[in-house]
């Protein structure tokens, strides 16, 4: 028996430019899956986590998080909700220290820092340290972020979003921009904070050895359209996905 959806996109509806980035549209992602999203580039993936992200209304269509409609809702709205959001581009502070990111995030969560009060308090800096031990980081602590090599940047960026306790969690193309031998490290040090912390996650991914390895089901995107689905198995078997996503006649 599966997994209650934890979030379902229905029929959703969005141009740009008379471009149809969405066109009826329909996604379900049930609680504890890792999904992922799959197209060529400019077939519009990101638009899904824009809209599920408040970033993007669609023209018509719905997004509901555990049932509850949450289209049109502000960013800040659905993050409190249980829905956090890691970037293609890593969103640092980057000329600060990597716990202070992390810290800055947890205060946030709790809506009580204001500026005028420590940020690095003895609580808040055990459980930055602990966020930062879950996605492999904890020895980079005290560097300052935009020291990091790529592949820790997004680890940092993925912290960051953990520390909002999400129950939902979208990632924009985690593995863009890390090297080869980067991808795989990253991949597993996402896939064991996910686990031990009981989040569903939905990604976009240009790897098609990472979806392979890593997605429980995948989400075929393709001129606005869902063109497939199914188990990495399936949608690699698929005729047209093969020819038109990763590229074998």
């Amino acid at each position: 028996m599966s997994s209650p959806a934890i979030l379902r996109a229905s029929d959703l509806h969005v141009s740009f430019a008379g471009v149809k980035a969405a066109d009826g549209v329909n996604i379900e992602v049930n609680s504890g899956e890792f999904v992922a999203v799959i197209g060529p580039n400019g077939s519009g993936k990101t638009t899904l986590l824009n809209i599920c992200t408040g970033y993007v209304k669609p023209q018509s269509g719905s997004v509901q998080l555990d049932g509850r409609d949450i289209t049109g809702l502000s960013p800040r709205a659905i993050a409190r909700l249980g829905v956090a959001r890691a970037f293609q581009i890593p969103q640092l502070f980057s000329d600060q220290r990597v716990i202070d990111n992390v810290m800055l995030a947890l205060a946030a969560r709790h809506g009580i820092w204001d500026g005028f009060r420590p940020l690095d308090t003895p609580a808040r800096r055990e459980q930055a340290r602990e966020l930062l031990a879950l996605i492999g980081l904890a020895d980079n602590a005290e560097r300052v972020s935009s020291t990091l090599p790529e592949g820790h940047r997004k680890l940092l960026d993925i912290a960051i979003a953990l520390a909002l306790r999400p129950r939902l969690l979208l990632l924009d193309e985690p593995t863009s921009g890390v090297s080869a031998l980067e991808r795989f490290p990253l991949m597993e040090a996402v896939m064991g904070a996910v686990r031990q912390r009981g989040i569903t996650a939905l990604f976009v991914e240009h790897d098609m050895d990472v979806v392979a390895r890593y997605a429980d089901r995948v989400f075929v995107w393709n001129n606005g359209k869902i063109m497939a689905s199914g188990t990495p198995t399936d949608v690699f078997n698929h005729a047209e996905v093969l020819k038109s996503v990763v590229g074998v006649a």
